[in-house]
């Protein structure tokens, strides 16, 4: 009977003094990669003469290459003898890509990379160990439920319990009590002065107090038209002389006071300068007869200036309001206030991952199907300025939980902070498909043009 073969994957080892310090078992093939940065997928013990980071093997066309430079040392065996790095580099027997040499591995090949000192690097091929290789105890040590429980602690509160659920069950199973019907005398007081309240006073009445308020308030009036008549019939005067009297008496006690005394202090004729303004006439009662028919303030009408028109010659119509109306006017549309549309295509390549544990094109369509809210931020700063454009070149990496760690704008050639802001938040929302072992590193670039 034919044993079914198995694929064989990828065993590394790091030793020191003959020990093993640590193993890896590549279920997933991909790059590999040791040194002291804590991205490799080997950290190295720290050292000074260790470098940050050395690619040994890579995985491409299904199948595993060995990487090493002219400086490392080694040994490969490969079918029945073994060779030395020096030999591969001299025979030819390894691929030169640049400072590199590549060494395509098959399934029986094995052997050592010298790293620095007493630390070595193996390598061999070997069958996938079972997923489910746990310890397994004994069954007389395998704890369970009810050896791990406190039984003095179980044994109270299920007596507890039974007792609470024993006097609730009786008190749902017996009958309330009956209420006896009372009368409404035999009512508590309180319950009885809440139901019929105390009727408040009656107020006194106050109708004589009214009556004779009201006639106090109507004798007033009269007695202030009595009063105010003699004194209407006191100011007339009785004849034509009392008149002239009384008013050169107020012309005298006018004509020292405020701007009449400044114009009647002097003039040309002698009777100053208000008797210039009024013609010949001097003294203080020709003032008094030319101020003898002054009015109020009037409004000027067509009617009150006249047929003859205004002052100064000439013949006219005062005008209106209404008559400054326009007539003929139309209405003016000013139009519907519209927002320019601007638009800005967003273009990217290849995402840069440092790690086989995710997938660049998988990468790559996740965040194109994403683009619209990247497109987004270019736009809304592309209406402030039309012809903005560049390349923004974003770093983040993709924790084991999905999301993104640290976001970092690597390269920003379009001189606009508020674009790559947007970007970053933007990223920091995505939740990728991808459950990596460890924070992958990924460089991502954006290039962003007008669209017209």
């Amino acid at each position: 009977m034919a044993s079914t073969q198995q694929s064989r994957i990828l065993r590394v080892g790091l030793l020191q003094d003959g020990r093993i310090l640590e193993e890896r078992h590549l279920r997933r093939p991909g790059d590999f990669t040791v040194g002291r940065d804590a991205r490799n997928s080997l950290v190295l013990p720290l050292s000074d003469d260790l470098p940050d980071s050395v690619p040994v093997f890579e995985y491409r066309a299904n199948q595993y290459n060995l990487l090493f430079n002219a400086g490392m040392k080694g040994r490969v065996h490969l079918g029945s003898s073994d060779v030395d790095f020096h030999a591969l580099r001299t025979e030819g027997m390894a691929l030169q890509r640049g400072e590199q040499y590549v060494l395509p591995l098959q399934e029986s090949a094995r052997g050592v990379v010298e790293l620095d000192g007493e630390l070595r690097l193996f390598f061999q091929f070997v069958l996938p160990p079972p997923e489910s290789d746990k310890p397994v105890l004994p069954p007389d040590l395998q704890g369970g439920l009810w050896r791990t429980m406190d039984r003095v602690f179980f044994g109270i509160l299920a007596a507890s319990l039974l007792l609470h659920f024993s006097g609730a069950a009786l008190i749902i199973a017996s009958e309330p009590p009956l209420e006896p019907e009372l009368s409404l005398d035999e009512l508590p007081d309180r319950f009885a002065r809440v139901l019929i309240p105390t009727r408040p006073e009656e107020p006194k009445p106050q109708a004589a107090d009214n009556a004779q308020a009201t006639a106090a308030t109507e004798e007033k009036p009269k007695a202030s038209d009595s009063d105010d008549k003699p004194a209407t019939e006191a100011s007339k005067p009785a004849n034509a002389q009392e008149a002239a009297a009384r008013r050169a008496e107020v012309v005298k006690k006018v004509a020292g006071k405020g701007l009449l005394k400044i114009l009647g202090s002097s003039g040309s004729n002698g009777g100053g300068a208000f008797a210039d303004v009024l013609g010949g006439s001097t003294g203080g009662g020709d003032i008094a007869l030319a101020l003898a028919g002054a009015g109020g303030v009037g409004v000027a009408t067509e009617a009150s200036v006249g047929t003859n028109g205004p002052r100064g010659g000439g013949t006219g119509n005062v005008a209106g309001i209404g008559d400054l109306g326009t007539t003929g006017g139309g209405k003016v549309d000013l139009g519907s206030k519209k927002e320019v549309q601007v638009s800005g295509r967003v273009s990217s390549a290849t995402p840069e991952v440092e790690s086989s544990d995710v997938d660049r094109e998988a990468l790559a369509r996740y965040i194109k199907a994403r683009l619209k809210a990247i497109q987004n931020c270019y736009e809304k700063e592309l209406k402030r300025n039309p012809s903005l454009k560049g390349k923004v070149m974003v770093r983040f990496s993709i924790l084991p939980s999905g999301r993104t760690g640290d976001i970092e704008i690597e390269e920003n050639t379009m001189g606009n902070d508020a674009v790559a802001s947007c970007i970053r938040t933007v990223i920091r929302g995505w939740v990728f498909p991808f459950k990596p072992d460890d924070e992958v590193p990924v460089a991502y670039p954006f290039v962003f043009t007008p669209a017209g």
